[in-house]
């Protein structure tokens, strides 16, 4: 209820009373300002001071822990259109349209990429003979030794996406299988910058021999080249390439570098709504422990335009870095294989990562590491197993009595198998359940999709 104020009754008295005039009285002086001989200055109390800066620190921890959590919301629901400084639906990022000023919610987004002829080069076998594909013909021929120089290698390996210090050699033709030495060619100036430019035709190679590639020379290598046994925790400098792909800080998917700007990994970790936006992801490599120390931002997220969410088809996908890791003791690419590796049943393969120690369970903090042997084909896609269910761009590793394999969490991690060096045979895909009897692990066949991998690095070189 309102009342009414009181009026002050008229004062005539001034704000600022001018100071009364004293008389000076002889024999009186002012006293100096200054303080009594016995008085000593006040020290403040020091238990204060640390009761206050504690209090500070408290309460600065409490904002900026509320600040983590609020962000951690906002992601979860929201994305944050910086230009026009606004959040939008996590839904609506990356759905064709245009919600952001200058359509930002829709230009860094994952993109699908399907290579539309056949790659014109490849290496085949442990050997890693160096072959040229003739349209023309619809035939791969090998290259002769004859003329081929280091330039002739450099020049092959920027074509294939990645080099080096690539190394070259040769082999007689005389040990090869049947289908590499049915068809030669041989190149001419080193000066060119296609390889192909200047590639010939031979009926035989007249010093006997074909070359044989290697693109990186620092790839596969590992502090412990030993055999290691599964289920156990393992270390990053004896499984470098491993890393982990964080969604909003959270991890979501293992992946391995093939490169040191370049990460292999599976199509269905982009599967979702808010797995769409680049600006979400980092790739934090370098780590025996999962955490965001090492984190390295997205260019770009390429899925295999084939890929089937329904059948797991095609599922491999290829992540681009804005700038290129240092190569070292923890951080180092897996080799790219060969094609027509030539693995059999029962050979021994490792796979890594951070996933569920069980089915249901929770994420390991430390990585972890299983000896598996690959299963046949024909055992995998029998009736009794995953039938037609897998594919020719699928191999299944594991035990069909079940015990070791990989979980969730583990998806897009590598699958590696050592021959000299560690080579990426496979990705985490998929499978039923974790372990379980009869159902193994299945993984994408890095041996169909070499042609993909390299078509993708060499298009965004």
């Amino acid at each position: 209820m309102r009342t009414k104020a009181k009026v002050p009754e008229e004062n005539t008295r001034p704000l600022n009373p001018p100071p009364q005039q004293q008389v000076a009285q002889p024999g009186k002086h002012r006293k100096p300002m200054t303080a009594p001989k016995g008085q000593k200055a006040k020290t403040p109390n020091k238990k204060k001071i640390i009761i206050t800066v504690l209090m500070v620190v408290v309460v600065l921890a409490i904002v900026a822990v509320a600040a983590f959590f609020i962000k951690q919301l906002l992601d979860s629901k929201y994305y944050f259109c910086s230009k026009s400084v606004k959040f939008i639906p996590l839904e609506n990022a990356c759905d064709g349209k245009e919600d952001c000023s200058g359509a930002e919610d829709e230009t860094a987004c994952v993109a699908k990429f399907g290579a539309n002829s056949t790659f014109p080069l490849r290496l085949m076998t442990t050997r890693n003979v160096l072959q040229v594909f003739s349209p023309n013909e619809d035939k791969w021929k090998s290259v002769c030794g004859d003329s081929f120089t280091q330039q002739h290698a450099e020049t092959a390996c920027q074509q294939l996406g990645y080099s080096v210090k690539p190394t070259f050699g040769t082999v007689q033709v005389g040990v090869l299988p049947s289908n590499l030495k049915m068809s030669f060619c041989t190149v001419g100036s080193s000066k060119t910058q296609t390889f192909l430019s200047t590639v010939s035709d031979l009926k035989v190679c007249s010093q006997g021999s074909v070359v044989t590639l290697t693109c990186s020379a620092e790839c596969g290598l590992s502090r412990n080249q030993d055999r290691i046994v599964g289920g156990q925790d393992a270390i990053i400098e004896n499984w470098p390439w491993q890393v982990s792909l964080q969604n909003s800080g959270q991890h979501t998917c293992g992946g391995s570098l093939v490169s040191s700007n370049w990460v292999v990994t599976a199509a269905h970790c982009f599967n979702g709504d808010g797995k769409k936006a680049l600006s979400r992801w980092k790739v934090v490599s370098g780590n025996t422990y999962l955490g965001s120390a090492g984190a390295s931002s997205v260019e770009k997220i390429i899925v295999h335009r084939d890929y089937s969410s329904g059948r797991n088809d095609y599922d491999i996908a290829m992540i681009q870095l804005q700038s290129p890791i240092t190569v070292g003791e923890s951080r180092r690419p897996a080799c790219l294989p060969p094609q027509d590796l030539g693995l059999k049943e029962e050979d021994s393969l490792v796979v890594t990562g951070w996933g569920h120690l069980t089915e249901k369970g929770n994420l390991s903090p430390k990585l972890q590491k299983a000896q598996i042997p690959l299963i046949d084909r024909a055992k995998c896609s029998s009736p009794t197993v995953y039938g037609s269910a897998i594919t020719s761009r699928m191999i299944c590793a594991g035990y069909l009595t079940g015990g070791v394999d990989a979980c969730q969490g583990d998806s897009g991690g590598p699958l590696v198998y050592s021959f000299n060096r560690w080579m990426l045979v496979g990705v985490v895909s998929w499978g039923v359940g974790c372990a379980r009897e009869g159902r193994p692990g299945v993984y994408t066949n890095m041996d169909q999709m070499l042609d993909w991998v390299h078509s993708v690095m060499k298009e965004y070189q």
